[in-house]
C-alpha cells in the first residue's frame, strides 16, 4: 500500500465519508418517520386487533412488497424523475438519499411490523380492555415491549443502507462509492480501492456494536 499516496488523499476520502454520512443520516431519519407509522399499521390493521381493516393491510402490503423486491440500483434510475422533482438534481448525495429512503421505509416498516407481532397478545387485550386508545396501547405497549428489537431492525436498515449508498456512488451519488469508482476502479489504484472496504467495514462495525449496546440497554427482558 502506497502511504503517502493514501496520507495524500485523506481529505478526499473524508469529505466522501461524510457524504456517504449524510446520505444515511437523511434516508434513516425519513424512514423512522414514515416506516415506523407504516409498520404500525400493517399490524395494528391485521384481523383481530384494534384497527381490523383488511382491505388497508392488503393494499399497505403489497405496496411494501412491491417496493421491497424492487433491486435498489433498479430503483434508484426508475426514481430519477421524483427525485429531480424533489431536488432539482439526480446527482449528489442529497439526491442520492431519496431512493436511499423509498428503500429504507418498507424495509423498516416490515421490521417495525414483525416487533410488534412477538409482542404477547394477552398485554394488547389486556390494554384494550381496561379502556386504553390506540395511541396508548401503540406508546404504552407496542413501543415499549417491541423497541429492543425495533433497535435492532434500525440497525440492520442503516447497515443495509451503508451498502446501498455504496451502489448509489455508482452512478453519481457521491459518497465512499463513487470515491472508490473514480479513484479506485478507473484509476487502477488499489491503495484507494482497498481503504474505501476498510471504511465501509468499520463504519458497519460501528454500527453494529452501537446498535447492539443500545437494544440491551432498553431491553425489558434483561
Amino acid at each position: 500500500m502506497d502511504i503517502p499516496h493514501l496520507i495524500e488523499m485523506l481529505p478526499t476520502m473524508w469529505s466522501a465519508f461524510l457524504e456517504t454520512l449524510l446520505m444515511i443520516s437523511i434516508s434513516t431519519a425519513v424512514a423512522i418517520v414514515i416506516g415506523f407509522p407504516l409498520g404500525v399499521v400493517l399490524f395494528a390493521t391485521d384481523r383481530g386487533l384494534f384497527w381490523e381493516n383488511r382491505l388497508v393491510q392488503s393494499v399497505l402490503g403489497v405496496f411494501v412488497n412491491i417496493i421491497r423486491s424492487i433491486p435498489f440500483i433498479i430503483l434508484l434510475v426508475a426514481l430519477y424523475p421524483f427525485t429531480n422533482l424533489i431536488v432539482g438534481t439526480t446527482t449528489g448525495p442529497v439526491a442520492a438519499s431519496v431512493s436511499l429512503s423509498v428503500a429504507a421505509i418498507p424495509f423498516f416498516a416490515r421490521i417495525v411490523e414483525s416487533s410488534m407481532r412477538e409482542i404477547d397478545k394477552g398485554m394488547i387485550e389486556a390494554a384494550v380492555a381496561t379502556g386504553a386508545t390506540p395511541w396508548m396501547i401503540i406508546k404504552d405497549v407496542l413501543f415499549l415491549e417491541g423497541r429492543a428489537s425495533m433497535i435492532q431492525g434500525l440497525t440492520l436498515t442503516v447497515i443495509s443502507l451503508v451498502a446501498y449508498s455504496a451502489m448509489a456512488g455508482v452512478i453519481g451519488g457521491g459518497g465512499v462509492g463513487d470515491l472508490a469508482i473514480r479513484y479506485g476502479h478507473y484509476r487502477y489504484d488499489n491503495t484507494i480501492m482497498i481503504s474505501t472496504v476498510v471504511i465501509l467495514i468499520a463504519f458497519v462495525q460501528v454500527l453494529q456494536l452501537l446498535g447492539d449496546s443500545i437494544a440491551k440497554t432498553t431491553d425489558k427482558r434483561k
